[in-house]
Order: C-alpha cells, then structure tokens, then sequence
C-alpha cells in the first residue's frame, strides 16, 4: 500500500477541539518574508500564525482557534483532549519566499500533565510526530499532478516525537525534503525551487509517519509552546 504520508485532501474533515492550560513561553523570533541568510530576526505576534488547514474558505481545525495564545514571550496553543474532542493539524505563517534560505530553525516545548499519551488521530497505533513544512502559493489541496509538489514536507529522520520537554528541529533546504506523495526534490529539482520561490506558507504539521498534517490529540492536559522560529 502507499502511504500518502503528508498530503490532506479537500474531501477530509476532522474535528478539532482545543483545552487550557496555563503555562510560561520563553520567547519567539522568526524572519517575517523573503529569508536571505543575511535577514535579520523579528519578533511576531501570535496572530501571524494561523491553526488550519483552510481549504476553500473553509478552516478544517474545527473547533480551535484561529490563532495560537499569546504567552509573555512566545506563544501556544492547547492539545485537544477528551474534555473537548479533537485535533490540530497545522500552525503556519505567511513568507514570500524561501529563495536563498538555507535552513528553517524551530525550538519548542511541549508540557503535558503526567500520563498524557500523544495520539495520531488517523493511525492512533502509531507515534504522534511534529514536523516542518512549506506551501506553495495556490495549492488547491487535492495533490493531483503538478500539485503534487505544492506542499513540500522535512525529511522523515528530523519529525520529532511529541513528548514533554524542549526539543529543536533544525532542516536544511535540500533535495531530502518530500513533497505529497513522498517524492524526493532531489528527484524533482525544478518543482521544488519553484516551491521554494513561490511560498504562501511555512509552518509546523502535526500527526505520524502514516500523515503528517493528519492530527493530533492528547489524553490530557498539554500545550505546545514555540519558543524560537526563523529561516536562516
């Protein structure tokens, strides 16, 4: 069987929920458009991050808010869990492009009461992971011919767990990146800097090796908190 391990179609949908949990960030920064390795770092608001997929107007991320919380440095958003059923499945920013960029950055925490279990939504079997991504701009979602390397997924061996604790993903821009359907840039030069000149969106994904944007859930109290985000 092939797995489709990235891509979300128009004709899912989910249910999305979103629980409180109060905890301290430890500040954000990022690059806010077109990343050149000179670029320097800027501070940005909770409110340039969008908890989605939008598709067709429509937001798939029933029932969490829009936009992440802001904490004193940094913000976060809730884990769903059983008190109010549901999944998040992508945190993305607006960029112009990624022309030149060498590398996206993003450290983060995660905090989550004791016992809490991650849980990929579509394959609960396996370990719920979050991920790097880039969207080209006018992506339509469905993933069929050319738009199959319109979202552009980091390589499988720098996915991390979800479990508590500070971690770090640091991905270069090269051809081990995998666009919907698995295929390598390497293998697909051309329709991958032609992504990377065109980018609507960049961001975090959210679910397991079976999916990446496919959702995540908690069963308990936990929070994600984006601590440091920048293209270098």
């Amino acid at each position: 069987m092939t797995v489709r391990h990235q891509g979300e179609t128009i004709m899912k949908s989910w249910l999305i929920g979103a629980v409180a949990l109060t905890v301290t960030g430890t500040g954000i920064a990022l690059v806010p458009s077109a990343a050149t390795p000179a670029q320097a770092q800027g501070r940005e608001a909770a409110s340039e991050w969008t908890i989605g997929p939008i598709i067709d107007r429509k937001n798939y991320s029933i029932n969490m808010p829009l936009h992440p919380t802001r904490t004193r440095q940094g913000w976060s958003v809730a884990f769903p869990d059983p008190r109010q059923p549901g999944e998040i499945h992508y945190v993305t920013r607006r960029v112009r492009s990624l022309e030149g960029a060498r590398r996206i950055v993003a450290r983060y925490r995660i905090d989550a009461a004791p016992g809490t279990r991650f849980v990929p939504q579509e394959y609960p079997d396996k370990t719920a992971t979050v991920g790097l991504y880039f969207q080209r701009r006018g992506d339509n979602w469905r993933a069929k011919g050319p738009y199959d390397f319109f979202r552009w997924y980091a390589p499988a061996s720098t996915v991390k767990p979800l479990k508590p604790g500070v971690y770090e993903m640091s991905v270069d821009l090269d051809g081990d990146w995998g666009s919907v359907y698995g295929k390598k840039a390497a293998q697909n030069p051309a329709m991958f800097e032609r992504a990377l000149a065109d980018v609507d969106n960049v961001g975090l994904t959210f679910g397991s090796d079976g999916g990446r944007g496919h959702g995540v859930y908690a069963t308990g109290p936990a929070r994600f908190t984006l601590l440091d985000f920048r293209i270098e």
